[in-house]
Parts: C-alpha cells; structure tokens; sequence
C-alpha cells in the first residue's frame, strides 16, 4: 500500500472502476492506494476512511500541504493579479502547498491563489453552521463533496472537518457517530443535527434548517416544522434522531 493525494480539483469516488458515484475527493486530499487495475486505483480516504475507485492518472506523490482552502471557492490564476488568466477553480476544504507569497496572492505549484481565500494547514474553523452556511446556493448534487455541488451528508461533513471534528461520509454513518443524543422534548438549538432515514441537516436557529436537498435542488434554509412535515409527506418517515455535538 502506498500514499497519494488527489491532483484534480474534484472528482469522483466510484463503486467500482468506471462505476457509480459514491462520495467525491478534493485537491489534496490523501489517500491509501489499496489496489491498481487498469489505470484506476482502490483508495481509502484519510480523511473518513471512506474506499472506492479513482482514475489513476488523478493521483499525485504526497507532498507537504502549508494551506487549506477557506472560502466557498477560489480561482488559480497565471500571475499574482486578478486581472491575469485564471488556470482552475478550487473548493472549500482543498489543500494546497505555497511556495511564496507576492503582492497578497500565495503562488503554488497550479497557480497564484488570493491570500484572504486560505489559512495555515493547521488552522481550524469553530463553528460549523457558519462554514455550512457559505454554500447557500450551492447545486444539490448526491454524493457531492464541493462548493460545485453537495448532498446533506456532504454538507455535514465539510463543516465538521473544517472545525476539526470526525465526520464519515454518509449521513447513516453521521447519525450513528456524531454527537450525542438529546433527550426528547429539549428544544433544538443552533448546530445540533436532525436526521431521517437517508437524510441529514443542520439546526442554524430556533425553527430553522440548513440542509443539501432535492427538493430546493440545493443548500437551502427551511422553517424546521415545514420541513419536518413536507419530508412525512413525500414518505420519507419522520426523524429518526436528534444530536447535539
């Protein structure tokens, strides 16, 4: 087994080669390659130890990573302007290596990418509705992991990580592992989770949820009752648990 990271801006981790969507990968991330066929490679993401297929040609050699991405997304641009060409686009939570910095961008090996879209590596956000509530807007996209399109438990995930707090991939995984339970009748409160059968979203105030799903086709906010109750309706049961971090 050997260790690499991911050279593409996104991509997807599939079932099998050439297979389903499961989860996707950002730039940066690392990975243990499990397996090689035929120019794709079997993996098991550091970050959740969630495994699955990738392109080969989309791995790297590790390499230090000094930033992560903070913003919702950011350009690579061929010179430290913004005026200069634009090179490819990067999501929230991707890892990069600076090199230097000049005139507020930070160059790297794919780019000048602006100083205020970054932080040091090991910088961590504290609040997770906060990070969850830049991508309102965001398409709905399942097994989505990006600021380019997110499912519920990608949009789980991706502000738990950034806080610093073990997150898995899908939301089954999520309800079993994340938090604790609230004892029923306790009010919801910004930050707790609910979920239900498949699903998962974030408390971001008193009757208020912030969730990826196919209903609005993206990240949206929904009164808490309207969604509890819309979700009963269309047969997707009631919730199922209710945690608090």
């Amino acid at each position: 087994m050997t260790q690499a990271r991911i050279i593409q801006p996104v991509i997807d981790l599939l079932r099998h080669p050439d297979g389903p969507r499961d989860r996707q990968l950002l730039f940066g991330d690392t990975v243990t390659v499990l397996d090689d066929q035929n120019g794709w490679s079997k993996i098991s993401a550091s970050k959740d130890g969630y495994t699955g297929w990738v392109a080969t040609d989309h791995l790297g050699p590790i390499e230090p990573q000094t930033h992560w991405i903070v913003a919702a997304s950011t350009h690579a641009y061929e010179k430290p302007d913004i005026k200069s060409r634009d090179l490819t686009s990067l999501s929230f939570g991707s890892k990069i290596r600076a090199l230097s910095e000049e005139g507020g961008f930070l160059e790297t090996p794919i780019g000048f990418i602006p100083g205020v879209h970054a932080v040091p590596a090991y910088s961590l956000l504290t609040d997770p509705v906060t990070a969850a509530e830049l991508f309102l807007g965001t398409p709905y996209l399942w097994g989505g992991n990006s600021r380019f399109g997110l499912d519920c438990s990608g949009l789980v995930q991706l502000a738990l990580l950034a806080c610093g707090v073990p997150c898995p991939g899908d939301s089954g995984d999520q309800e079993r592992e994340v938090g604790g339970s609230v004892p029923e009748g306790d009010p919801a409160r910004r930050g707790d989770l609910l979920f239900w059968k498949g699903h998962v979203a974030w408390v971001a105030a008193e009757n208020l949820l912030l969730h990826a799903n196919a209903y609005h086709m993206a990240v949206a906010l929904e009164p808490m009752d309207q969604a509890i109750a819309r979700i009963a309706a269309q047969g997707d049961g009631p919730v199922t648990a209710h945690k608090r971090l």
